[in-house]
């Protein structure tokens, strides 16, 4: 198995992947996370999601109970995929995984049928979770938020029973349990904050056990807010929406076991640089303020060079400054 550790925004963002196939793991954090996804509307506007944290590939064992046209054919092939929670890194996952994969079949499970037909559209199969299925699928991906519902490890383990064991479970947390907060280094062998610390990094921990025995933007927010209740000097590790999910696929492919994938930009930066750069990109009226805390925990410089050697996957966007650039 494997996991994906992604970081990405909502207040600061993180998204991080670790990666142990057959099974994988996502996180993704808010608020403190240390690494951001970021991504262009068509009004050129940039979201930061926070953590996505960190993607986890891990084995796990499979019995999700999800109705799909697979299903009713009764047939599913090597390269189908279930998408449980097709948000916006998920359905460019779909995207880039159709592009590899002609002819397979995708199937996005969600909790309520509102955007049934957007999915459509798209050629994702919808299903609602708890519609029983009698096949399971070899590869997964798990892009829901805790947020959600209330027993996120139990929903983990029910995708967990969907997968079929050849290809690959992935899923998407982030990158907050890892124990720094001082602005320090932080890779993907860093170690973990102790259970009981706080009840968010509980939560991902525990769900990330489950996987192992199975592995938008924080600068429209602050924009938004004005004046911030943040340090300036906080650490934030940033990462595109098109690049997180090409490094997901390219994880999956990989059909790795018992490895942690983390994936960045290796460019950390600063809110202040951040909202620096947003300042000069010239793409927003609105007018920042400022940071004003001065005794929050400081966060973390990721870098996943050993997850570019291991999987041959470069970003698109090699840094938050250079997005800016390739979009004008």
């Amino acid at each position: 198995m494997s996991h994906l550790l992604l970081t990405t925004p909502p207040t600061s963002s993180a998204y991080s992947f670790a990666g142990t196939s057959p099974a994988l793991y996502l996180k993704f954090t808010r608020a403190t996370t240390c690494i951001s996804i970021f991504s262009r509307s068509k009004t050129s506007k940039l979201t930061l999601n926070s953590p996505p944290s960190s993607l986890t590939q891990r084995q796990c064992a499979a019995k999700m109970e999800v109705e799909t046209s697979s299903s009713t054919s009764g047939f599913v092939g090597a390269d189908d995929l279930l998408i449980v929670g097709p948000g916006v890194l998920g359905r460019l996952i779909a995207q880039k995984w159709r592009q590899d994969h002609q002819g397979c079949q995708i199937t996005g499970q969600t909790f309520t049928t509102d955007h049934h037909d957007d999915l459509v559209k798209m050629g994702i199969t919808p299903s609602l979770k708890g519609m029983k299925a009698s096949q399971k699928y070899p590869y997964v991906v798990f892009c829901a938020p805790p947020s959600r519902t209330p027993d996120y490890p139990g929903d983990v383990r029910e995708a967990s029973l969907n997968w079929n064991g050849h290809g690959s479970f992935l899923f998407t947390s982030s990158s907050a349990p890892y124990d720094c907060y001082d602005n320090g280094p932080c890779d993907e062998d860093s170690p973990v904050v102790p259970i009981g610390r706080s009840p968010r990094t509980d939560l991902l921990l525990n769900t990330e056990k489950v996987v192992i025995e199975c592995d938008r933007g924080a600068h429209v927010y602050w924009l938004r807010k004005g004046t911030v209740e943040s340090r300036p000097d906080h650490i934030v590790n940033l990462i595109h929406y098109e690049d997180a999910a090409s490094l997901a696929v390219a994880i999956l492919k990989k059909k790795v076991r018992g490895q942690t994938f983390l994936g960045c930009d290796n460019y950390p930066l600063s809110r202040h640089e951040v909202m620096d750069i947003v300042e000069r990109s010239g793409k927003f009226s609105t007018k920042f303020v400022g940071f004003t805390g001065t005794n929050d925990p400081l966060g973390k410089k990721l870098n996943n060079s050993k997850t570019r050697q291991e999987t041959g996957w470069e970003p698109k966007y090699p840094s938050f400054t250079q997005f800016w650039e390739m979009s004008e």
